[in-house]
């Protein structure tokens, strides 16, 4: 895929505090006008570290969809694996994205969904390199028809990997997010032996815990929903693993997990590797965890355009909200100078983020204010490029978008 950022090894530096980060970010890109992304990478190599330790020696599959960065894709899988475990290929969100990697180096991608792309299903099937470097993801017989009919031949062998549902049911409550119909053992071994009969090889099963790894421990009766989720996956993912062995043989893949739960994936001996992508920027909604101490890496600066009044300050830009749920959580945070908050009735907006607080008077007309976004790789579809700050020289690399990608 190219040359990483760098090649040092992550994590030999110790990361200080946000205030530091936040100085050197400030110091080394004060001759910009905002709005721009700044990434700190002695933090972003912290935080790469810190994942590999949180995964015990299982290795990591860096989520594409929370990076959209290939230098910064490089930059994690540059280090390679180790016997105490590392990052190892990319779970790819598009399978346009997957087909870009794949020109672009990149040699194991596992699709996080399924793909009804039917244009890039027939390149897949006339690529080679690819059909051998791209795992498809599947949860239904209707899937596998479609790939069938659109690669046009029965000739080749798609690799697949069965996404099985991971959430939460205490009776008729499901507690977690809507993804696959696949649940148990005898629906998961059924679609395999249908892949199988169609000319698939099934190589993997998939267990995304939504509802452990995307949940913030805010409270008590969340930590008691998250440890009985552990326990519940934890028999039901070996029943369901041993069931599609017996149709397809051995799995090269037995994924699970997310940055919020990678402790509790990689503890169980059934799984082959875990994926986290967000707790390399560390967002917003990664802050009350209780697994690790967040710190974050990604940041983007707005600048003061007018003041409405004395004690608010408007900025240009900043309408950046994430996907999900609509409220308070999803909108970006305003951190420096400390004290800073948007108005409750404008929010962010999409050319204009009023701030007020104790430190709004402060901001100058064409002073900047730094924020941090609410999700990880989201952020990046706002910018072509993102300014990589690290012993106080700065490196300007393209985003996805950068490239001339949006998928």
């Amino acid at each position: 895929m190219g040359q990483p950022l760098s090649t040092a090894v992550p994590g030999r530096t110790v990361v200080p505090g946000n205030t530091a980060v936040l100085d050197r970010l400030d110091a080394a890109t004060s001759d910009l006008d905002p709005p721009f992304a700044a990434l700190d990478l002695t933090t972003l190599r912290h935080n790469a570290a810190d994942l590999v330790r949180r995964a015990s020696g299982t290795p990591v599959r860096v989520a594409s969809k929370s990076v959209r960065c290939r230098a910064v894709l490089e930059e994690v899988l540059g280090a390679g694996l180790t016997a105490q475990g590392g990052f190892r290929g990319i779970m790819a969100y598009s399978l346009r994205e997957a087909l870009w990697l794949v020109e672009c180096g990149a040699r194991d991608i596992l699709l996080g969904y399924p793909t009804v792309d039917r244009a890039a299903l027939a390149e897949l099937a006339a690529n080679p390199v690819a059909l051998g470097s791209v795992v498809l993801m599947i949860d239904a017989p209707a899937q596998l028809d479609l790939i069938r009919n659109s690669m046009g031949t029965g000739a080749v062998r798609p690799r697949v990997c069965l996404d099985v549902d991971a959430s939460l049911r205490v009776g008729p409550v499901h507690l977690g997010v809507r993804r696959s119909p696949l649940r148990t053992p005898d629906q998961a071994s059924e679609l395999a032996r249908i892949a199988v009969a169609g000319n698939f090889d099934v190589v993997g099963v998939m267990f995304y815990e939504a509802q452990i790894a995307g949940l913030p421990d805010s409270s008590l009766p969340v930590r008691m929903v998250k440890k009985m989720s552990a326990k519940e996956l934890a028999t039901r993912r070996g029943e369901v693993v041993e069931a599609v062995c017996a149709v397809s043989g051995d799995l090269e893949i037995v994924n699970s997990g997310g940055t919020g739960s990678i402790e509790v994936s990689s503890a169980d001996p059934v799984v082959t590797e875990v994926t986290a992508g967000s707790g390399l920027y560390v967002p917003t909604l990664f802050d009350t965890y209780d697994a690790f101490t967040p710190n974050p890496s990604l940041f983007f600066a707005l600048s003061a355009v007018r003041k409405p009044a004395p004690s608010i300050t408007t900025l240009f830009g900043g309408g950046y909200i994430a996907s999900g749920p609509p409220g308070a959580s999803r909108v970006p945070r305003p951190i420096r100078p400390a004290g800073l908050k948007l108005l409750r009735n404008e929010g962010a907006g999409e050319v204009q983020t009023p701030v007020h607080g104790r430190s709004a008077a402060d901001v100058p007309i064409g002073g900047r204010v730094w924020f941090r976004h609410a999700k990880a790789g989201e952020l990046c579809e706002r910018f072509a490029q993102i300014h990589v700050v690290e012993a106080g020289a700065r490196t300007a690399v393209p985003t996805y978008r950068g490239e001339g990608h949006c998928w």
